[in-house]
């Protein structure tokens, strides 16, 4: 049996109530691409391994006790099949022939890395998920009391890229880790999600690595996602979330910005 084109894998912690929306999409997507299906559950309480049982076709990973984002990732990347890999958040549902288009991206451009959709909100508006790398400026403004005396900073509308048409294909800095499609090859030459990160920071640094090992990251409108978005981290200041962003900018900070007597170093893991 051939492998399949994508593994899609998912992550969820308390997201029941979003999961059975994406699976259907996944399910109309599986006439039109071969996919397989993994979702790791990080230690729900709630209704998703119920939601996950009423799909067969779909593979299922239990996690004991709360793990990040990264670490739950790679875990299912080690065992899956496809010959690409597209992580997506489990409140999202898939516009149909997203999964196509994406793929059929990185097929007719060798030189991509990683690619993704463009993001929409439920009522249809867009969500910026192509986004340029951040700078201390922007992680001042964004996730300080700064915020709230220029809420407006040409910081961060540089930073999310505001500036550009964003109905139209292009090369980028970074990606919302909310949907992304890699190419295997990147785990053999970038490596796997720095597991050192909990939440939030680990797209960017896998983009970071993917520029500079010669990849490109490339943002493709024509295929397109709904995402709800908790955006937990943007909610309130100084929050739990804010705070494991603010480390998670700090380490990026120190693997790869900072002077060489600060610098982290911090070897990659990579797929055999």
């Amino acid at each position: 049996m051939s492998a399949p084109e994508l593994t899609v894998i998912t992550v969820s912690h308390e997201h029941g109530r979003f999961l059975g929306n994406l699976l259907d999409s996944l399910e109309r997507e599986r006439t039109r691409i071969a996919l397989e299906v993994l979702v790791v559950d990080n230690a729900s309480r709630d209704e998703t391994g119920a939601v996950v049982a009423r799909f067969p076709w779909v593979g299922m990973l239990r996690n004991d006790r709360r793990r990040g984002f990264a670490f739950n990732n790679n875990r299912a990347i080690r065992v899956a099949a496809g010959r690409h890999l597209f992580l997506l958040n489990p409140d999202t549902e898939v516009v149909p022939g997203a999964l196509q288009t994406l793929v059929r991206h990185l097929d007719e451009h060798p030189e991509v890395g990683i690619c993704g959709p463009q993001l929409r909100f439920p009522d249809g508006s867009l969500q910026l998920s192509a986004r340029r790398f951040p700078t201390l400026a922007w992680v001042l403004l964004r996730r300080t009391p700064l915020r709230l005396v220029v809420p407006d900073a040409e910081a961060t509308r540089r930073h999310l890229m505001e500036d550009v048409d964003h109905s139209r294909p292009r090369e980028v800095d970074w990606l919302l880790g909310a949907a992304l499609l890699v190419r295997r090859e990147v785990l053999r030459t970038v490596g796997l999600l720095d597991e050192g990160y909990f939440l939030y920071v680990e797209d960017i640094d896998w983009a970071y690595r993917a520029h500079a090992a010669g990849w490109r990251v490339t943002y493709v409108p024509d295929a397109q996602i709904v995402h709800h978005y908790q955006a937990d981290a943007d909610r309130r200041l100084l929050s739990r979330y804010s705070w494991i962003h603010l480390q998670g900018m700090w380490r990026f900070y120190r693997k790869h910005l900072a002077p060489r007597w600060l610098r982290a170093r911090v070897e990659p893991e990579f797929l055999g």
